[in-house]
């Protein structure tokens, strides 16, 4: 009897033991959901993006599997061009998203404004910095509605343009559509001499857009250029300026449901940094320069971002300076998206700034609209 009682007691044990694992299991599988779904429900789109992922995997693993290799095996350290930072540390600037090497990471929370600068340069043209990125112009809305006087050759212009017929958009395929969320932005010189506020309801962005669309029309592109008055659209709605982006966003959804072969978008705007930030010389000519935004919180923003340095580096290339570079925002205090979760090809650019004159805008559109058509074109190719 002994014997059988001691057979039976470990028995026991062992169901026991083994009960143990299945609810010791079964609780790690139900935790890991529950996480999975705090993770996957979060609003903060500053905290789990993309671009928050798309850092952690290609920046601090990488600083982190340079710092573990060198406890294991000390050659690491001066053979690895990588600067390697303690555990402690990168996991303290992961979980609160503060940088010790960036002071801005914290300033950006306690100064009010300091977040319009709160971007990231991904790629960096000649003389770019944190000083001089691009300002997003916010004037009251009254400011845009004001009604002014532009020159009036710039007005001449304008009819003789709007008399031209380009016969290239009954042959090409509608493929693009380049929409301007800040529609009445303007340049300085077009405008009547006093003007402050670079502002118009007819000389504005949006003849840098029709620009394009011709000259992408002529490469072979199709190409609809939206002229929609954004700001006569808010003013109706009682909206306010940081809306711009919501008004533009269901004419980009009208322009889609219309025509489903809409592969590329292009939202163009103007900087409002001075001149000599915003204007380069190429071939004796002076050109209004460009930068790419892209936005970080959407589903779309890697393939955004590698079309984004693509074109800059073709720009530049082929236009050494005409470039100032590839930015990327998001997070508390910015946009974040600008509507480019709509397509996983589509761009937001500045062409020039508010002292750059419209001819300047104009060679800038051309040879954007040359680098455009041969990425395009070459992706074909490729299969993409």
């Amino acid at each position: 009897m002994v014997y059988k009682n001691k057979g039976r007691t470990g028995l026991l044990k062992k169901r026991t033991s083994i009960r143990k694992i299945i609810m010791t299991g079964m609780a790690g599988y139900l935790l890991v959901m529950f996480i999975i779904a705090v993770l996957t429900s979060s609003e903060d789109e500053s905290i789990f993006s993309s671009r928050q992922l798309h850092t952690w995997s290609s920046e601090v693993q990488k600083e982190l599997l340079i710092s573990l290799f060198t406890y294991e095996n000390r050659y690491f350290i001066n053979d690895s061009d990588v600067e390697t930072e303690s555990i402690s540390n990168m996991l303290f600037e992961f979980a609160t998203r503060l940088d010790f090497h960036e002071p801005r990471t914290l300033l950006g929370r306690e100064i009010p404004g300091f977040a319009s600068f709160d971007g990231k340069i991904v790629v960096a043209g000649d003389g770019a910095d944190f000083t001089n990125m691009p300002i997003e112009s916010a004037p009251p809305l009254e400011v845009l509605l004001e009604e002014r006087e532009a020159t009036a050759d710039r007005l001449e212009i304008m009819d003789d343009s709007d008399q031209e017929v380009d016969n290239a958009s009954q042959t090409n395929e509608t493929i693009a559509h380049i929409i301007h969320s800040h529609s009445r932005e303007s340049y300085l010189p077009e405008l009547e001499e006093g003007t402050e506020n670079a502002f118009h309801s007819d000389v504005n962005i949006t003849m840098v857009g029709q620009r394009l669309g011709e000259q992408l029309e002529k490469h072979g592109i199709g190409t609809t250029v939206d002229k929609t008055d954004i700001e006569k659209r808010l003013h109706e709605k009682g909206w306010e300026f940081p809306q711009s982006y919501d008004v533009s966003r269901t004419v980009l959804q009208e322009a889609i449901e219309e025509n489903d072969q809409l592969e590329l978008f292009f939202d163009l705007h103007r900087d409002s940094q001075p001149r000599d930030i915003t204007t380069a010389t190429i071939n004796g000519e002076t050109v209004a320069r460009t930068y790419f935004v892209i936005g970080e919180n959407n589903p779309h923003y890697e393939k955004n971002l590698e079309m984004a340095k693509d074109l800059h580096h073709r720009l530049n290339d082929k236009y050494p300076g005409i470039s100032r570079g590839v930015l990327t925002k998001g997070g508390v205090g910015a946009n974040g998206r600008y509507n480019q979760d709509l397509s996983e090809k589509s761009i937001l650019i500045e062409v020039g700034g508010i002292e750059n004159s419209l001819n300047e805008t104009y060679r800038t559109a051309d040879k954007l609209a040359e680098v455009i058509s041969e990425q395009y074109f070459e992706s074909k190719e490729e299969g993409e």
